[in-house]
């Protein structure tokens, strides 16, 4: 009796039969004809056949005698499945999403599941969690917040409260897939993320003995801080996060908000409109002299005088007013004799403009939409006590008021109110961090998808940043650095890697420029490191780490030798199960096979790579009899049915030798529907002549 396992996709695709004989030998076809028919056909009637065939032992012990062609021509009457699907009005895509849901194809869901539970048939949430913190992604990242949120539901409805089998997962994950999905697989602007986060660590830690510097006091709220403080947080334009030191402490922006009004004010009015008050020019003067170009503008936004005049730019956009007005005009509904009169000024514009508690708020939601709604707050201290010690302020905005140099109809008393407020306005490490990514991101909040800048006012920021950011040592980081930066007399320094990365570094003491002096060997460091710098990638420059490549690590982290790896893989033991190194590690030891999968899925030939013998996928799952592999590779993928390896051999021939006629029976249908594209034969022939020689 033949031994046949019947599978789901033989029955619903493939009917066929094993037409070469075998050598010596007279006798019939075992298997019965191709069934060209409907699919009325009984499927017990086909066992039967199947069942009542002779058993042939040779088929299992030695593969055909028979000469085999390197690939099969099709036969006559053949039909190649995308021509079927055109003749039966069905598309690919439909057809892939049928079989899909039949059990045929895995989802993308599966495939994850896959990926984190390493084997098992459940998986404890904290370990997805502590996977997906390897990401770089956040439990509490506003795009995973259905996914969140079903997990918690999830756990609490469920028999344990921990665990989550493949259903319960596949409901938790399936609002939020794709964006997990690119996580899990590394498609994100850093693919091994933790690799990367530990040379920041590394960094951070080389930066944090540095005592240099005094804290600044000439606002004496700002003198009040702890000269020890310290922190860095990142976050690359993918959304990934990480942070290290005292990143939850809340302090002032100071000159750090300099260029995020200068981008709301380009972003509302245009470029040629703000520059016609303000300069483009790096003044080559202490950042609050009272000075100003040729043409009598401030030299660029990012001095005092630039930065006074841009704050008197910023006014609330047309679409606030509106909402405005629609707000009176239905207060007025109700108190009709009092508002009627301010109402109709308001409709016709002839009020007197929005006040600074408008403006204020309006420039709040900027920052809070830039930083992915997290902290932005508000010192009042600070303020009051930047305005009480103000007198050189003042005497610029006299100065500009002289001038000219404001709008025309200006406050200049109510615009240095605005300014210290905006001075005063509070961020946290993290949240300002989420504020420099918007602006590596082209203006797109990473965590959120929120387009919050026009992509005119983030060029035109990025680049005043790189050359007038840092007060007088602006040349200077330009050049070692080469990156947008910004920083502040609070210790801010507000650094932008473009397309990839926003960095908030924070530590009171300044150096004699006023920039923080661990802020400064941070972001000096980085770009020693990394390839970072605008010209790094220039041709035959040093080679450096390039984090953005998967494996781009060139040389070791600092303070590391230089036989030593970037990153030692620890193998899981008993003393750490639980923690996330076993989890990479165990990640990393399934990742060659999910990755496989992945491309399979997607139709990513250029993936399905051969070994050094040459043997594909489709070789080892024929001759391990793994029929619905089989089919996913052949119906999914349109992989090649009949790759040879270096011996010769053909999955088909394989699956002969180990008696695996299911999988015989699907080969031999592909391969008689096999086209091959002209020049295969010279291809196959050159690959394997270089296969022998490694």
């Amino acid at each position: 009796m033949l031994h046949f396992r019947c599978s789901t996709v033989l029955k619903e695709f493939f009917e066929v039969t094993l037409k070469r004989p075998l050598s010596g030998s007279r006798q019939k076809s075992w298997l019965p004809t191709r069934y060209s028919g409907t699919a009325s056909v009984d499927a017990s009637l086909r066992l039967k056949v199947l069942h009542a065939a002779p058993h042939r032992p040779g088929l299992r012990t030695a593969p055909c005698a028979a000469p085999f062609r390197s690939y099969c021509t099709k036969t006559e009457g053949a039909v190649e499945p995308d021509e079927q699907l055109k003749k039966d009005g069905v598309s690919r895509e439909a057809a892939i999403d049928k079989r899909r849901n039949a059990g045929i194809l895995p989802s993308l869901e599966d495939l994850l599941f896959y990926t984190v539970a390493e084997g098992q048939e459940t998986i404890p949430a904290h370990k997805f969690l502590t996977a997906l913190k390897t990401t770089g992604l956040r439990s509490g990242d506003p795009r995973l917040k259905e996914c969140m949120d079903t997990l918690k539901e999830t756990l609490r409805n469920s028999s344990d409260g921990v665990t989550l089998d493949r259903h319960q997962f596949k409901k938790c994950v399936q609002s939020n897939i794709v964006l997990l999905t690119q996580a899990f697989r590394k498609k994100f602007v850093i693919p091994d993320f933790q690799s990367f986060t530990s040379h920041i660590d590394e960094l951070y830690e080389s930066a944090k003995p540095l005592n240099e510097g005094q804290v600044a006091d000439y606002i004496p709220q700002l003198a009040k801080f702890s000269p020890d403080l310290w922190a860095v947080s990142l976050c690359t334009v993918d959304g990934q996060r990480h942070t290290v030191g005292d990143t939850k402490v809340p302090f002032c922006l100071q000159s750090c908000v300099k260029p995020l009004k200068y981008a709301i004010a380009v972003h509302d009015h245009g470029t040629e409109y703000v520059h016609s008050f303000i300069g483009k020019e790096p003044s080559g003067l202490r950042f609050n002299k009272l000075f100003l170009d040729d043409d009598d503008k401030p030299h660029n936004p990012m001095v005092n005088a630039g930065a006074i005049v841009c704050t008197s730019l910023i006014e609330v956009n047309a679409e606030t007013l509106f909402r405005s007005f629609i707000c009176v005009f239905m207060f007025s509904l109700c108190h009709f004799h009092f508002n009627l009169r301010y109402t109709i000024l308001c409709m016709l514009g002839v009020s007197q403009g929005a006040s600074n508690a408008e403006r204020f708020d309006y420039v709040m939601n900027f920052l809070k939409r830039m930083a992915g709604n997290e902290y932005v707050g508000f010192s009042n201290a600070t303020f009051q006590s930047e305005r009480e010690s103000g007198d050189r302020n003042f005497a610029i905005g006299y100065y500009l008021k002289e001038k000219k140099c404001f709008p025309d109809g200006t406050d200049m008393t109510s615009v240095l109110d605005f300014y210290f407020q905006l001075c005063s306005i509070e961020v946290t490490c993290e949240s300002a961090s989420v504020m420099a990514a918007t602006l590596a991101n082209g203006g797109i909040c990473p965590i959120t998808g929120e387009r919050v800048l026009s992509p005119e006012a983030v060029r035109n920021t990025l680049s005043l940043m790189h050359s007038c950011g840092m007060y007088d040592f602006s040349g200077q980081f330009a050049f070692h650095v080469g990156l947008p930066a910004k920083s502040g007399v609070a210790g801010g320094i507000l650094l932008v890697v473009p397309n990839v990365m926003g960095i908030m570094c924070w530590s009171p003491p300044l150096d004699k420029m006023g920039n923080s002096v661990r802020g400064i060997q941070f972001c000096t460091d980085l770009v020693e490191l990394f390839n970072f710098h605008n010209y790094d990638n220039l041709k035959h420059f040093a080679k450096k780490h390039d984090p953005r490549r998967e494996g781009g690590d060139q040389r070791p982290p600092a303070g590391a030798s230089s036989e030593s790896p970037p990153l030692k893989k620890v193998a899981p033991t008993e003393s750490h199960q639980d923690s996330s190194t076993t989890v990479v590690y165990r990640m990393d030891k399934v990742k060659s096979v999910i990755n496989l999968l992945f491309a399979a899925y997607t139709g990513d030939i250029s993936a399905m790579r051969r070994d050094y013998d040459s043997r594909t996928a489709l070789h080892v799952a024929a001759a391990e009899g793994h029929t619905e592999v089989v089919c996913f590779l052949l119906e999914a993928c349109k992989v090649n049915p009949v790759p040879r390896d270096r011996w010769g051999n053909t999955p088909l021939e394989g699956a002969v030798l180990f008696g695996h006629h299911d999988v015989v029976a699907i080969l031999q249908s592909y391969c008689d529907k096999y086209s091959p594209p002209a020049g295969a034969d010279e291809k196959q022939s050159t690959e394997q002549s270089l296969d022998s020689l490694l």
